[in-house]
């Protein structure tokens, strides 16, 4: 949705190389009727060449302007149309009478001729304005981590989230402002009968606008005392629904946001890089025994929107706290005895580290056996590292070990990168978060590491995490 710089420059190349034809064809004709007949072969007729008249651009339509600029460019220009509120249609690239006639009104509310075609000055001014309007509430396209679903969030406007097994919520600080993307599992599901369930949920909605789809459904209107607009589609048997509710009185500041919102909902992406798969109803990983009272050390991505999480062997468990920037989380279990905390004293390995871990069961045939395998180490900075070869899935949250038996870090398990831009670096499929880190995060939690065992087969548990 960000404003292309080249948009402009392609209007205007465009009519520069209008005019560099039409001259040019001009001169061609000219030349041609003051030449003489050439010769023509006894018996034959001369030749008829027609050729097709390129209007000046001083002639051509504002659609026909339009249509000579290239698809991205149409597509910034209608995003910024939306943004500055004079555009409120789909957000597709293509031409249309509502997008001349948005340019139109946008020149003579800045007191420009609306002749339904931008020059570069007003060109560059629109890009400017509509950048401000995204800056001041901090738009950008995030990735629903529950269903892998895409959105455009204000996060300035909603600030707070909220994520559990059905999806997330973000709200502004006081309510006045709501995104809702919830998914649900629904027999047979039309959006027919999809958008008629919507009017009626919650009651009291008042419909004032209705498109059904065969792909999708919109409904906007009043709830109560809010504006609420409803975006939502279906994949099988998922349901993914957009739900964005604001009071009234912040319609001029929400709505050029909800348009861009509708356009970039993309309820089930496919193709690289859009972002990570959905989430696994039932998870499993590998939790780290740190103390004889049962604190455990695990993945904070495997343990993250759980309804139960339950440790093998012992029963459930509680997620007391969680560091965002190394994945890494802390359980603790009670009541459990014979436990064996691992040591955690260790530095860096220098090459190579032995991974323990507990498989995911359906690679070990229903089993939880614990095995171990060989990774070598490259450093990725701040004393992580990257493991090669990544260990199997269930692995993640595991101790690594280093050569003298000693504790190195925690393994987790990243998703690899499949594609983008050429000067992107590679996500790890694999990393080991140094020991140093995961002893800082212990401390800050209030945990005491009091772990002698070396021994890492008899120290971790596997972690099930049961999503739905």
């Amino acid at each position: 949705m960000c404003f292309n710089g080249g948009a402009f420059n392609g209007l205007a190349g465009f009519v520069m190389r209008s005019m560099l034809a039409a001259t040019l064809m001009l001169a061609s004709a000219t030349g041609a009727s003051a030449q003489t007949t050439t010769p023509q072969v006894p018996g034959t007729k001369p030749k008829v060449v027609q050729t097709v008249p390129i209007k000046p651009p001083a002639l051509q339509t504002p659609s026909e302007t339009a249509d000579g600029m290239a698809q991205a460019e149409r597509l910034s220009l209608q995003s910024d149309l939306a943004w500055v509120g004079e555009y409120n249609g789909a957000i597709t690239g293509d031409v249309s009478s509502r997008m001349v006639d948005a340019i139109k009104e946008y020149q003579k509310n800045k007191g420009g001729k609306p002749t339904g075609v931008l020059n570069p000055q007003e060109r560059a001014a629109l890009a400017e304005t509509a950048r401000r309007k995204q800056d001041s509430v901090g738009w950008k396209i995030v990735t629903e981590m529950t269903s892998g679903a895409r959105l455009g969030i204000p996060s300035k406007l909603v600030p707070q989230q909220a994520t559990d097994a059905n999806g997330s919520k973000w709200t502004s600080p006081t309510g006045t402002v709501q995104v809702l993307l919830s998914r649900r599992k629904e027999a047979n599901p039309t959006t027919a009968k999809l958008a008629e369930a919507e009017k009626k949920e919650p009651a009291g909605r008042k419909v004032d606008y209705t498109v059904v789809k065969p792909d999708f459904f919109v409904l906007s209107g009043l709830q109560g005392l809010k504006k609420f607009y409803v975006r939502g589609t279906f994949k099988g048997d998922e349901v993914r629904i957009m739900t964005i509710l604001y009071d009234q009185a912040t319609e001029n500041t929400v709505e050029p946001v909800v348009i861009a919102m509708s356009s970039a909902f993309n309820a089930f992406p496919s193709g690289p890089l859009v972002g990570p798969p959905p989430r696994k109803n039932v998870e499993y990983g590998t939790g780290i025994v740190v103390s004889d009272d049962g604190a455990i050390l695990a993945d904070r991505l495997v343990t993250d929107s759980c309804l139960a999480i339950t440790i093998g062997g012992y029963g459930n468990a509680d997620r007391l706290a969680e560091d965002k920037e190394h994945d890494l989380a802390l359980l603790h279990i009670y009541g459990a005895r014979g436990l064996k905390p691992l040591s955690l004293a260790g530095g860096p390995a220098k090459a190579s580290v032995d991974v323990v871990g507990i498989a995911d069961p359906r690679s070990q045939r229903g089993a939880a056996g614990v095995s171990s395998i060989k990774a070598a180490l490259a450093s990725v900075g701040g004393g992580d590292a990257a493991l090669s070869p990544p260990p199997a899935v269930g692995f993640s949250g595991g101790p690594a070990i280093d050569g003298d038996g000693k504790f190195s870090g925690v393994t987790l398990l990243k998703p690899a990168m499949v594609a983008g831009p050429a000067n992107a670096v590679p996500a790890s499929q694999a990393v080991m978060v140094a020991a140093d880190t995961v002893r800082d995060f212990l401390k800050a939690s209030g945990v005491t590491a009091n772990g002698a065992s070396t021994d890492a087969k008899a120290a971790v548990v596997r972690v099930i995490c049961v999503r739905k």
